[in-house]
This record gives C-alpha cells, sequence and structure tokens, in this order.
C-alpha cells in the first residue's frame, strides 16, 4: 500500500469512528438550528411580501455576512474537540506507517470533514428555503426588494447591492461557499497545529484568539475605537480587507474592479497558501509529539 493510500485508510477511518457518536451528531444538530436561525427571517420576508425567492440566495444572504461565518465556523471547534484523534487504532497506523503518513491523514480528515460541514450548511439553507423558491440563475424579486431598499437594514438581511449588480446567483453562491472553506480550513489548521505543540487546551484556544482576531479587524470597530475620519474609513477598510481573514471571507469585501480590495482568486490563493503551510508545520509537530493512549475510545 502506498504511504498516500494510508493515509486516505487513516482519514477514512476517522471518518467511521463518527458512527454514533454524540459529539458527531450535536455539532450537525446545532449547525441546522444555526441555519434555522439566520434563514428564518429572509423567508418570512418572502411570505409576507408574497414573493418568491432564489434557491441559493439565502445562503448567500446569511453567509455573504461575516458575523454569520464566524458563528458557523466556531462549531467546528465541537467537531474536532478530539484533535489530534488518538484512538485504539493508532498505534496500529503508527506501526505500519510513518508520522508524517498518520499526520497526512488527519489533514485529509478535517479538510474531508470541513467540506462535508459546509455542504450541509448549505443544503440546510437551501431545505428552509425551498418552498419559496425557484431555480432560474437570476436575483429574485425578494433580492431586489432588499437590495434596492431599506428593507434589508430594518430585518437586518445583508443582501448588498454590490453583490446584486456584480454577480449571479450561483455563481455568487459557489464563491462565499468556496471563501468559507478557505477560512474555516485555516482556522482548523491552525487548531490542528497548536493541538499538537501545545495541547488541546492550546488548540480551542486558537481558534477563539483567531476568531477575536476577525471581530475586532472590522472596518466599523476600527472607525469606533481610532474615532477616524470618513476620509480615512476608506484606507481603512482596503487595509482591514488585506489582512483579516474573515474579512477575506466576506464576499462583498472584494474588488470586483473598482477599488483596491482583494479579487476573489487573491483570497483563494492566500487561503491555500495558509493551509499549504499549516500541513507543513503540523507534519513537523507531528514528529516532536508525545503520544499518550491511555483512555482513547475504539
Amino acid at each position: 500500500m502506498t504511504e498516500m493510500k494510508k493515509a486516505f485508510s487513516i482519514a477514512g477511518y476517522n471518518f467511521r469512528l463518527w458512527r454514533g457518536n454524540p459529539r458527531i451528531l450535536v455539532t450537525f444538530l446545532l449547525a441546522f438550528i444555526l441555519c434555522f436561525l439566520l434563514s428564518d427571517k429572509a423567508v418570512q420576508f418572502a411570505v409576507d411580501h408574497n414573493t418568491t425567492m432564489q434557491i441559493v440566495e439565502v445562503f448567500i444572504w446569511n453567509f455573504g455576512d461575516s458575523n454569520s461565518i464566524l458563528l458557523s465556523s466556531v462549531l467546528l471547534v465541537l467537531l474536532f474537540a478530539d484533535m489530534p484523534f488518538l484512538s485504539s487504532g493508532t498505534p496500529l497506523y503508527l506501526v505500519r506507517t510513518s508520522r508524517r503518513t498518520w499526520i497526512t491523514g488527519q489533514v485529509l480528515y478535517i479538510l474531508s470533514a470541513t467540506l462535508i460541514y459546509l455542504v450541509f450548511v448549505l443544503m440546510c439553507t437551501i431545505f428552509f428555503s425551498m418552498q419559496q423558491s425557484f431555480l432560474a440563475n437570476m436575483w429574485s424579486p425578494t433580492a431586489a426588494i432588499l437590495g434596492y431598499t431599506n428593507a434589508g437594514e430594518r430585518v437586518a438581511i445583508p443582501a448588498l447591492v454590490k453583490t446584486l449588480e456584480m454577480s449571479w446567483p450561483y455563481q455568487s453562491m459557489v464563491s462565499i461557499f468556496f471563501l468559507m472553506l478557505g477560512y474555516t480550513s485555516v482556522m482548523v489548521m491552525i487548531m490542528l497545529v497548536c493541538n499538537l505543540w501545545f495541547g488541546q487546551v492550546a488548540g480551542v484556544v486558537s481558534v477563539l484568539v483567531y476568531s477575536v482576531y476577525g471581530i475586532l479587524m472590522n472596518p466599523d470597530t476600527i472607525q469606533l475605537i481610532l474615532r477616524l475620519p470618513d476620509e480615512a474609513y476608506y484606507i481603512a477598510n482596503v487595509i482591514i480587507g488585506w489582512l483579516s481573514p474573515l474579512n477575506q471571507a466576506t464576499y462583498h469585501m472584494h474588488n470586483f474592479g473598482y477599488d483596491k480590495l482583494p479579487r476573489l482568486w487573491q483570497s483563494y490563493l492566500i487561503f491555500t497558501i495558509l493551509v499549504i503551510l499549516g500541513f507543513f508545520a503540523a507534519v513537523h509537530a507531528a514528529k516532536r509529539y508525545n503520544f499518550t493512549f491511555t483512555g482513547t475510545e475504539g
């Protein structure tokens, strides 16, 4: 068996441990509830105004907003609470393969699990809005009302004109999905590396620091704290748009042809580079990791 096949085998073994694991069930249940709470306002708005929605618009409105991205990503702490995934099968894999292959399997697992989690989130938003939706790749009357009037602000639904004018629903959905995937992948890689180097508590703390950094590195927050004049707000907005992973993951915080914010491909590239760096850091940390198997479960 090649080393890559062994790595995939390790990842598959971790997925098999999902069976009967209440923590996994609770994670996806909480994600389901979060999606319901985020989607309900938009669906109810369409029902009240007797209008239809494009089937992925609720996902776009929910997760085109940095706060919602942050909330959904924090649930991954629960999903990966048992990093670095030591179980009764780990000694067998370590005997039959190298630590590098073992950690490669762990990375494949967390990236695949993150992808599955985000697909589940997408499917939940579609499920909650499907009775009020259509499939055509065009913005709905609901989006027009929310985007071009102050109705969106009144009901706290971020249907931005910039999004409506610069793209189409399915293209926007794909972009937002991959931005979320990049942001959350970087987060779980940081969590894995900190777990390997400093222990599980440090892994959880690293996620909290990562999240708080995203909250603080917000243009409105910076303007409020530093009392920046309006003419300096744009400069702060551009700088923070480049420096904050959370803003990199926010769809409308990108350059669509008329400002100096990062373009979508640049954000994808930055997240990819950070994940690759995280992988090499995890490989290095695994070489020094002190394996302890007392109390592991099969």
